[in-house]
């Protein structure tokens, strides 16, 4: 099952990495992860999404309390709160090929990105089943 933790952490060096190695030694596979600073600029929110069962969340919870630089965890899994995915992609295309790839992109409410000359980089936001549906 996924997780959505949101951890309040130190805004110091390191501390990242160490939240990251706690939970992949505890055999959480970590699907996505949002790093930045808070309102308070001590303090950073890391919030990622792991699979896993309950039991072994209950652990990795346990153990990034014990993290000195960790101040608070909020599961989000089970809370009323807004998912979104930002993805960029990147399509090779000729330049007659730009036009109907833009006009699918449309469909999507996707933005180019930028333009190469044999590839166009798209950026789409959405849950999970949008960003599925854009990338096939």
């Amino acid at each position: 099952m996924a997780h959505i933790l949101s951890v309040l952490v130190d805004n110091r060096p390191g501390v990242l990495a160490r939240v990251v190695g706690l939970v992949s030694r505890r055999g959480f596979n970590i699907d996505s992860l949002s790093v930045g600073p808070t309102e308070n600029p001590d303090l950073s929110r890391i919030t990622m999404e792991v699979t896993g069962d309950e039991v072994a969340l209950e652990q990795i919870t346990k153990q990034l309390h014990k993290l000195v630089n960790v101040v608070k965890i909020t599961n989000l899994t089970k809370v009323n709160s807004v998912k979104r995915e930002l993805v960029l992609i990147r399509v090779d295309c000729t330049p007659e090929q730009r036009a109907e790839i833009t006009q699918i992109a449309d469909i999507f409410k996707a933005k180019v990105a930028d333009v190469g000359a044999t590839q166009l980089t798209l950026e789409v936001q959405g849950d999970d089943d949008k960003i599925e549906d854009f990338q096939r």
